[in-house]
């Protein structure tokens, strides 16, 4: 293994929690020659794909079909909704805007230097030029938030596997602290009520609210995947906020891929079932996703709402995601400030012993000879 040096490093320099928020992903362009790349990359993740013992097979697969046929269908799924929400990828724009309400919120909490980096686990920016950014900026504490409510091996792990990848070829080493989920976290489930809130206070209320999670494969759950259960429970407690009985309100998961049982029941189907059963007016809401993307702009909004108009379906409406909310971004600080506690930046930091004890180890270090 070779271990990088820290050419950044000074004695003496002024130490900082760094806080990294990581989300999904996105390709460069709404093309098919920047949607193969970035493909590849999720794709071959063997958390997002967990293949069969013969690896060999799924990569003949992936490469012998599947590069050479989605890539022009997603690049025109991702055209639809380029710029909506900015001039690039919606999820890139709005992440953005969360990072700088989050860092608005959490600076006057840190008493010490802070720094802040968003990242995507495919795609640009990487999580490791983001690490190299912050470790260019003296963080000696990290933690990392990535925006997924609820667990799941295919998002929160691989993120988790992605930061140690990298971090095992540095020689200093940050404290680390990992957000695994915020699924029942009281700030994020108001959020979620409030915007559920808001947005029947203008279009009414439905016969049906429907939440939606993006779905995996239903072995994933039996192999011992949190997921599934964590989606329930946060759906629970945004009912329970609201006041709803079960008959209210259903849980249902999208955006299937291959052939596979995924866990059920799928979106898309209860979408053709519901005008029969007597749900006329249905309000749609993906809890799982901090900000909107392709799968709920495109997928939900666009394809869901058709499936459900045709059927007879008189009314639909989408919930947007949380995206950069005030109370959505005061929740995930508050997320972060939960996880920071003891660190130094935080608690008891004084700056001018702070500082005074950093030129006594800057002096030192010339006294010994040392040339950085």
């Amino acid at each position: 293994m070779f271990y990088h040096n820290n050419t950044h490093y000074q004695h003496g320099d002024e130490a900082a929690t760094g806080i990294l928020i990581t989300n999904l992903g996105t390709p460069d362009a709404p093309t098919k020659q920047a949607l193969k790349p970035y493909l590849k990359e999720f794709l071959w993740d063997p958390r997002v794909v967990e293949p069969p013992p013969a690896r060999w097979l799924w990569w003949l697969i992936l490469n012998g079909i599947i590069l050479n046929t989605r890539p022009a269908k997603s690049a025109e799924a991702y055209k639809e909704v380029w710029g909506s929400e900015g001039p690039g990828s919606p999820l890139l724009d709005i992440t953005q805007r969360q990072l700088d309400g989050i860092s608005e919120q959490l600076r006057p909490q840190f008493k010490g230097k802070v720094v802040f980096e968003l990242a995507m686990r495919y795609g640009n920016p990487s999580i490791e030029s983001a690490l190299k950014k912050l470790e260019a900026q003296g963080v000696q504490r990290l933690i990392v938030l990535p925006l997924y409510p609820q667990y799941a091996g295919a998002t929160t792990a691989s993120t988790f596997d992605k930061v140690t990848q990298v971090l095992r070829g540095w020689r200093w080493l940050p404290e680390i602290r990992f957000v695994n989920h915020y699924h029942r976290h009281p700030g994020y489930i108001k959020a979620l009520a409030n915007s559920i809130r808001e947005h029947q206070a203008e279009h009414g209320k439905p016969d049906l609210l429907v939440m939606s999670y993006h779905g995996v494969p239903k072995r994933y759950l039996d192999n011992g995947d949190p997921y599934h259960c964590e989606c329930h429970v946060t759906s629970r407690l945004v009912a329970e906020e609201l006041g709803l009985e079960k008959p209210e309100y259903r849980v249902t998961f999208q955006s299937l891929f291959g052939k596979e049982e995924w866990i059920k029941p799928y979106t898309d189907a209860t979408m053709k079932a519901l005008p029969a059963e007597g749900v006329k007016h249905v309000q749609v809401i993906c809890p799982g996703f901090s900000a909107d993307c392709l799968e709920t702009i495109e997928e939900i909004d666009g394809e869901n709402r058709e499936y459900f108009e045709e059927a007879g379906g008189e009314k639909f409406s989408y919930i947007k995601a949380l995206n950069s909310r005030h109370d959505h971004t005061e929740a995930l600080s508050d997320v972060i400030l939960q996880h920071t506690q003891g660190w130094y930046e935080r608690d008891g930091f004084d700056a001018d012993a702070d500082a005074a004890e950093r030129e006594k180890v800057k002096a030192n270090a010339r006294a010994m000879g040392c040339p950085f």
